[in-house]
């Protein structure tokens, strides 16, 4: 591999883990977020 492959492999394994960590987290506030406002509105009616 050349030095610039090399490059991109490395960034591109340093920033999965991270980008999976945010993907995830982001993903559940939405989701709870979601929730709890049909739990609200469910509450409401």
């Amino acid at each position: 591999m050349s030095t610039l492959e090399k490059l991109i492999w490395n960034v591109l394994g340093y920033a999965a883990m991270p980008v999976i960590f945010l993907i995830g987290f982001i993903g559940v506030a939405v989701f709870t977020c979601l929730v709890l406002l049909w739990l609200d509105t469910g509450k409401q009616a």
